[in-house]
Formats: structure tokens, C-alpha cells, sequence
């Protein structure tokens, strides 16, 4: 890799996304996950010394490599200065004292690093950390998202980021938790809290509450990424990780379809299908057949399926809704939730039952609480009123749509249903 026009910090600043959270699961493996914070002390030096360096010389050909080497000498300082190996992992105290180099080195080849990914993922997203603190950690840790980054991403502030991760940090010290995939019974529950984190890291991204961006690429690229990791690691090649995965894979494959060039929503109906990325939707077909070994059927197989559904409609409108329609029951039956029967009441409007539609909307337990709260749940029942003629109704649950959203393509889609409306 050669510099080009970028600055070295540029090159820097997109190495510290790609590469320091494989340097921190390494670091982590040798030190300890008590010893989390020196593991990034040394992710942070190294990535200081490649901006120092590299302003006053050529970037290496191998930025990566050369970041990697500097991370893994100073490792090798840092155990050569230690008196007590003890305070190192336990399952490296004693081939560190007999063999630090070799095992260093070993542990950062490719095979390895990826292997350390792993840990850290299982050991972010361990089930004792509050769910919150498992999102956070992970994109800190795996992900090199800074705490700022974080903040933005989950609408909240750095602050708060920050008593997250000092919280999650201080609970794997007290508690000893190991940086390792856990294995037999227990690898089952801490599978599917990883399923769950990387679910929510995705939909964030994919559904932005950002008020100016609607989806947030990276988000979802990283979830993906990690996802892809677990798939092919012995340990998480499941039924339910192919199944999530094409999800993704299909979610993914209409991002340039669903923003036009004025940064305005595209509904699904007036997408252009011929924008949607071919190739992620072989890949979801791909993961989705592997998805069907086994006799578990999870939320992720059921999902992957209603997205495969509009992939092979050549339109909007020749969507087997039908098939929709028993695809949401479902799923319902794995995941009762409030957004799954507002979901199978959209359906049903497509199958010509809009009434009915309403109804079921207005049957969903603490409805009101949610149209007060959730522009979505107003947003569906403005649209599908409109549908009825009926205008006042559509006006009032639009308007409130409108003033719960803070996404500025969400309002102007609502503000030119409403403009049309009032013509």
C-alpha cells in the first residue's frame, strides 16, 4: 500500500478502524482481559509512533504489517521488564516465561489474530455485562470505534460511553472473566448473546436514528464483518450465525436503492430493483440454504426469510404476500413483539385487508403508549388511514410521525405525503 495523496494521517486514521481491534484481542490474549487497558495503551503508542514516523518517511508497503511489528516488540518489552508472570493470562504465564518470543510471534500470525477476534468477542458480549455495555465494549474493542464515535452511533453522549466502558472494564477485572470461547454447554447462551449484539450493531446502522443519516454503513459493515468471522470458525459455524448472516447479506444489497440523490427516502415500492446488489443476494441465498441444517428455527431464519421474499419478486407488486402473511405468524410466534404485529398489519393491507390492518394495529397491547412515543407506529397508521380516505385521521397520526422522528429524510417524506395530501 503506497500513500498516494492521502496524508499519513488519513492512512492512519483508517488503519485504527481495520487494524487495532485485531491488535487489542492479540494484546489482550498475552496480557490478560484484566489488562485491557494496557492493551490499548499499546495500540495507542504504536499508532502514534506510525504518524511520527511515517510523516517523515515513506509509508511502508505493508502499513498493517509494520503497525502489527511495533505492537508486538513492544508486548515483548513490556513481559521482558515484568518480574511476575503472574500477572500475565494464566494460560500463557508459563510458556511467556520459557519462550516469550516464539509465543508472542505465534500469536500473531493470521490463524491466531483471527482466533483472538473471536475471545474478544465472546468476552465483550459475556452475559453477566449489561446488554448496553456489551454494544458499547464491543465497538471499542473489536471494532476501534472511539468513545465520540460510539456516542453518535447510539445516540447518546460521550459521556455516557465513557461510564460504559470504565463499568464493563472494572466488571471483567472484579469478576476474572477469561478472554476464551467458551465451550460445551455453555458455548450455546453466550452464542446467542453474540447473535443478539451483532443484530442490534447492524440494525442500528441500518435504521440510523441519526437525524442526518439514515443508514450508517460502517455500522453495518462491521457487524457483518464480525458475523462472517463467526461463520467461519469452527465454533460458530450454526444453523442460526448463516441465518443471521443472510440477513445481513440481503438487508445490505438495497442500501444504494433506498436514499436517492437528495439524501430522500425511497419506500420499497418504488425502489428500482436493478440497483439492488446481485451478489449479496446470492450470498443471502447462499448462507440462507446453509441456515436450513439443523431443527432449531430462530428469529434470524425467519427474518433472512421475509427479506429473501421481497428479493425474489421481480416487483413490489408480484410480492407473494401470502407467503408474507405466514412468514410474519411465524415469526410472531418467535418474537411477540409490538414491531412484528405492526409488520403483519402492513401485510395484511398489501393483501387488500387495509380495515383490518388498522384494527390490528389499534389492538396492539399499549398501543397508545407506543403512537405517543415510536414514529413508526404513527407513521403506519397515517399511511394506511390515507389508504381509507380517511384524511383527518391520516393528517393527525402523520403530523405526530413528524414530530416524534428527528431524521431529516424521514420528516420529508411525511411532509410530502402531507403537502400531497392537502392539494
Amino acid at each position: 500500500m503506497q500513500s498516494g495523496a492521502s496524508s499519513p494521517q488519513q492512512i492512519v486514521d483508517h488503519l485504527f478502524r481495520h487494524e487495532s481491534g485485531k491488535m487489542i484481542a492479540v494484546l489482550t490474549r498475552i496480557f490478560g482481559m484484566h489488562n485491557l487497558s494496557l492493551a490499548e495503551d499499546v495500540v495507542q503508542e504504536a499508532f502514534l509512533k506510525a504518524v511520527q514516523t511515517w510523516t517523515f518517511n515513506q509509508v511502508p508497503d505493508n502499513p498493517s504489517a509494520w503497525l502489527m511489528t511495533v505492537a508486538r516488540n513492544k508486548a515483548l518489552d513490556i513481559i521482558r521488564r515484568q518480574q511476575h508472570f503472574q500477572h500475565l493470562s494464566g494460560e500463557l504465564a508459563y510458556h511467556l516465561q520459557h519462550a516469550a518470543e516464539d509465543t508472542v510471534r505465534q500469536l500473531f500470525l493470521d490463524t491466531e489474530i483471527t482466533d483472538s477476534q473471536l475471545r474478544m468477542i465472546f468476552a465483550c458480549c459475556h452475559p453477566s455485562l449489561k446488554e448496553e455495555d456489551q454494544i458499547a465494549l464491543t465497538l471499542k474493542t473489536v471494532s476501534g470505534f472511539g468513545a465520540a464515535e460510539i456516542a453518535r452511533a447510539l445516540l447518546t453522549n460521550e459521556a455516557v460511553i465513557q461510564k460504559r466502558l470504565y463499568r464493563a472494564k472494572q466488571f471483567i477485572k472484579e469478576q476474572g472473566i477469561q478472554l476464551e470461547i467458551p465451550l460445551g454447554p455453555q458455548l450455546p447462551p453466550r452464542l446467542e448473546t453474540v447473535y443478539t449484539v451483532l443484530y442490534l450493531l447492524f440494525n442500528e446502522g441500518y435504521n440510523s436514528l441519526k437525524a442526518d443519516e439514515l443508514i450508517r454503513e460502517d455500522l453495518c459493515m462491521e457487524a457483518m464483518r464480525l458475523c462472517l468471522l463467526l461463520s467461519e470458525h469452527q465454533v460458530g459455524k450454526e444453523p442460526a450465525t448463516f441465518a443471521l448472516l443472510s440477513l445481513m447479506c440481503f438487508q445490505t444489497s438495497r442500501f444504494d436503492s433506498r436514499i436517492d440523490e437528495n439524501n430522500s427516502i425511497v419506500l420499497l415500492q418504488n425502489q428500482d430493483r436493478s440497483t439492488w446488489n446481485k451478489e449479496l443476494i446470492d450470498m443471502g441465498y447462499h448462507y440462507l440454504r446453509l441456515s436450513s441444517a439443523g431443527e432449531r428455527l430462530t428469529v434470524y431464519h425467519v427474518e433472512s426469510a421475509i427479506a429473501a421474499e421481497h428479493c425474489l419478486a421481480p416487483s413490489f407488486e408480484q410480492t407473494n404476500w401470502q407467503r408474507m402473511r405466514q412468514l410474519y405468524d411465524l415469526l410472531l410466534e418467535q418474537k411477540p413483539m409490538p414491531v412484528v404485529l405492526l409488520n403483519r398489519a402492513i401485510v395484511q393491507s398489501q393483501l387488500g385487508k387495509t380495515t383490518t390492518a388498522i384494527q390490528e394495529i389499534l389492538a396492539i397491547p399499549d398501543i397508545e403508549k407506543l403512537l405517543s412515543s415510536h414514529y413508526i407506529y404513527s407513521a403506519v397508521l397515517g399511511d394506511l388511514y390515507l389508504q381509507c380516505g380517511e384524511t383527518l385521521l391520516a393528517q393527525k397520526h402523520l403530523t405526530q410521525a413528524w414530530s416524534l422522528t428527528t431524521s431529516h429524510a424521514e420528516r420529508r417524506l411525511i411532509n410530502e405525503k402531507l403537502r400531497l395530501m392537502n392539494n
